[in-house]
């Protein structure tokens, strides 16, 4: 899977990115027609500590899967968004069975 990583008003170190291209081939294990995956990785204004944002948009045949989540770190948010996807990718493949 191809996947691209947008940091939107920061720059993000070679080890996020190698960190999210890992966590994201990971599920190719559960569905492999996957075709791209885009990353946007943003930093909220609020004044908490969760203020990084992880959004995830895969491209598989037929539709797109989309996820947004917000937690302490990029790694964090990353790991809940591709848990996120995981459940989605799935839901999505039985579907596709079922037709």
């Amino acid at each position: 899977m191809k996947v691209k990583i947008h940091s939107i008003h920061f720059d993000a170190d070679q080890k996020l990115e190698d960190f999210i291209e890992k966590r994201l081939d990971k599920l190719d294990q559960f569905f492999d027609n996957i075709i791209e995956g885009e990353v946007f990785l943003k930093l909220d204004k609020a004044d908490n500590n969760e203020n990084k944002i992880a959004e995830i948009k895969l491209l598989v045949p037929g539709q797109d899967l989309f996820v947004k989540k917000q937690a302490k770190s990029f790694e964090e948010s990353t790991d809940l968004a591709v848990e996120a996807l995981r459940r989605q990718v799935k839901k999505y493949k039985e579907k596709k069975r079922q037709v």
